[in-house]
């Protein structure tokens, strides 16, 4: 790497942190979550506009593997800090409408993915065609938790009934989500020089449940239970992550399965400790993760789709959206909640963001997609998510309705106890 090309890295990452500041502000005005404008920023920087003219300035063609580097990095924090974030006491603690709002929201849009994965399969094609119809499924049953949790936050929902189950049946999705995209990798692996290096996945992960998750319980209260985490203790932390993250990609899964892992098998600290943890790794990831925005907007190409490319675009939403929310929303009136809290909890299930971004670039990686397909998705998860802000605000339009709509406890439903506690 030249004197020059570390100058250009240099100043690609400072644009990409402004661009993606003034971009996520952007989008907060608009009522979004700060990750569409992001996500924007990336696609409108790639070679979508001008012909690639943009891209190819700020972002030449050598620099780009530097850049893939630092934001496979942020990317890797990303995923530790989901899977830290996964609360298993919302599994434990799931009622009847979480339950049956999972079921809704995973089984039906995956099953109209396959199908619309085995259409697709007309028009694109490759090695392995079993992998590529489930990842369509898995791709169109995604649902973004952070970004869910953004939402209801924002919207001073994340205290409610309705925003507890809606958290609990996204933590359900996004570990069955991860769990079938590994498997998936591993399919589409299974034909390379070592396809068994994939099978040891499961004594790796229960090396890490059953032998470094003591270890760091011990390590990180040597001091006591209730001793803030030092900046030695989140070195050790963050360097487990890189580690575990470089051993599944190794055995051929994807590094951000790895991170997952790792976090996922953290020892649950108290809250202080928790909380320490967050506030070191959370800048880092929040400077780190633009990048990884910019990278996979780069990747994003709606210039040439044309006809074919819009009408299979068509489908995408139609599945997308109507498998998400029909799916919700049949599960939660099953179990008795009214018409519009269901249409609410389906609206919020339809969320996708960077978790969706996430799964598609490792599908990308993976040889299950191509660019185009990418970028089409890449589109449906923008819109997706844009989606949920102006249906929720018509959906609760009326504040009359609001309060029993988000907590049937007030009208004197039996209450349906979604989860242990009210959502972090």
């Amino acid at each position: 790497m030249t004197e020059f090309q570390t100058a250009v890295l240099l100043a690609d990452i400072a644009l990409i942190v402004a661009v993606a500041r003034v971009a996520g502000w952007c989008a907060r005005r608009l009522g979004q979550p700060s990750v569409i404008g992001e996500i924007a920023a990336g696609v409108l920087l790639g070679p979508t506009l001008l012909d690639g003219a943009v891209a190819d300035t700020f972002f030449p063609a050598e620099i780009r593997p530097y850049l893939g580097a630092v934001a496979g990095l942020g990317l890797v924090l990303f995923m530790f800090v989901i899977g830290l974030e996964f609360d298993f006491g919302r599994l434990r603690g799931s009622g009847r409408v979480t339950g049956a709002a999972v079921v809704g929201s995973t089984l039906v849009p995956f099953a109209l993915g396959v199908l619309l994965g085995t259409y697709l399969l007309r028009s694109y094609a490759t090695a392995d065609h079993l992998a590529f119809v489930l990842f369509i499924g898995v791709a169109v049953s995604v649902t973004a938790f952070p970004v869910l949790a953004r939402i209801l936050a924002d919207r001073g929902m994340n205290g409610t009934w309705l925003g507890a189950v809606a958290l609990s049946a996204a933590a359900f999705c996004d570990l069955a989500a991860w769990t079938t995209l590994a498997g998936l990798q591993a399919l589409a692996g299974a034909s390379g020089a070592h396809p068994w290096r994939v099978l040891l996945v499961v004594p790796y992960g229960l090396a890490l449940a059953l032998g470094v998750r003591p270890l760091l319980a011990r390590f990180l209260t040597r001091r006591g239970t209730d001793a803030p985490l030092s900046a030695g203790d989140v070195t050790v932390v963050v360097t487990g992550a890189l580690g575990s993250a470089a051993v599944t990609q190794l055995l051929g899964l994807h590094f951000v399965i790895g991170a997952f892992l790792f976090g996922l098998v953290m020892p649950r600290l108290h809250h202080a400790g928790h909380e320490g943890l967050l506030r070191y790794t959370e800048p880092m990831t929040a400077l780190l993760l633009p990048v990884y925005f910019i990278v996979a907007g780069l990747k994003v190409d709606l210039s040439g789709i044309g006809a074919d490319g819009l009408v299979q675009l068509g489908w995408i939403m139609v599945v997308a959206v109507t498998g998400k929310f029909a799916g919700t929303w049949l599960g939660a009136r099953s179990q008795g909640l009214p018409a519009r809290g269901s249409a609410v909890l389906a609206s919020l299930m339809n969320t996708r963001g960077l978790t969706e971004l996430v799964a598609l670039g490792v599908g990308l990686e993976a040889g299950l997609l191509d660019e185009r397909l990418y970028s089409l998705f890449v589109v449906m998860a923008v819109v997706t998510t844009v989606m949920t802000g102006p249906l929720l605000t018509w959906l609760m339009g009326r504040g009359d309705e609001t309060p029993t709509m988000l907590d049937p406890d007030l009208v004197g439903r039996p209450r349906e106890r979604a989860v242990a506690g009210t959502s972090r």
